[in-house]
């Protein structure tokens, strides 16, 4: 039988780390970040990583892999993910990939084959800028002139995105659409989604802020600061990051950062939401108001046996 993998996913603020603690010691389980933002030292507060508590309670891989001013590419994850896995089950134990990262997810659970071309940081600074002073849109032009199946994907206020898959053409002289081939693992994978009413999970999300706030999230941006991490990083393009760095740079008041951090979460919800629905290749969607734990374990347990 296929070796099992479980993945919890859903949107930011949904409750994903709680239910997956509890999952995963009632499984034998070992979690493996799923989270594009957790991948960073230093930054704790702003990315709601595990506490200390649950990682002390289950282990937890792929946190803290890289400083805020390195890269890590997504063929890079997908590789420290898969040999994680595989190390999970070589212990016997069940591993859980967990998180938001829709695009992490699905290279993991979809066997992507990413292009391994390595980053061009002066390119990628001309695409930048081009995108600064034409547009967001006038860049993912450019990107269907070259590869209309990954435009097609690839939302142009994404710019991030847009300009990875340029730099892959760019370079290498293919689309990254076909680079992008899929040949998905050998593993068994059962999926849970959690999900919310939007109105019920915006205001979870708006709430979040605020105890993210009062917990300290503004020092820990101004400690990023103070070490010399550009607010111009990638890293710290994370939520509620650029705008408090608005906030102790620019003079832009507490409570106007953290509305702006508040609508740039609910923005990123929805998007999250659009990956998922684009990617669902059998997700089990829970609504975390009404899922009852431990039916959801009794029901994880049971497949899990089917795999033995």
């Amino acid at each position: 039988m296929a070796a099992p993998l479980i993945v919890v996913l859903g949107p930011t603020a949904v409750g994903k780390t709680g239910l997956a603690v509890s999952l995963a010691a009632a499984v034998n389980g070992e979690i493996i970040n799923a989270d594009s933002r957790q991948i960073y030292r230093y930054m704790d507060i702003g990315t709601a990583k595990p506490t200390r508590e649950q990682r002390a309670r289950i282990p937890h891989h792929l946190l803290d892999v890289v400083d805020p001013d390195d890269n890590l590419s997504l063929a890079q994850y997908q590789k420290l993910a898969y040999d994680t896995i595989n190390a999970i089950h070589g212990r016997g134990h069940t591993p859980l990939l967990v998180g938001g990262t829709g695009q992490y997810i699905s290279a993991v659970i979809e066997g992507w084959t990413v292009p391994e071309v390595p980053p061009d940081d002066t390119l990628r600074a001309e695409l930048e800028a081009f995108a600064a002073e034409h547009g967001a849109a006038a860049l993912h032009d450019r990107l269907r002139d070259y590869d209309p199946a990954a435009a097609a994907a690839i939302d142009f206020r994404n710019v991030r995105r847009v300009v990875r898959a340029l730099e892959v053409f760019l370079v290498s002289g293919l689309p990254i659409s076909e680079l992008q081939r899929k040949q998905p693992p050998p593993y068994a994978i059962r999926q849970y989604g959690l999900t919310l009413e939007r109105a019920d999970l915006y205001a979870q999300a708006d709430r979040r802020v605020d105890e993210m706030i009062a917990h300290g999230f503004v020092e820990e941006v101004r400690r990023l600061l103070d070490s010399g991490y550009s607010r111009t990083l990638p890293a710290m393009s994370g939520l509620g990051y650029r705008e408090l760095a608005a906030h102790l740079l620019d003079g832009l008041p507490l409570d106007d950062a953290a509305a702006a951090t508040k609508i740039a979460t609910h923005d990123f919800i929805r998007r999250q939401y659009t990956w998922f629905r684009g990617h669902d290749s059998g997700i089990l969607w829970h609504n975390m108001k009404t899922v009852k734990l431990t039916a959801l374990i009794q029901s994880t347990a049971d497949w899990l046996q089917e795999q033995e």
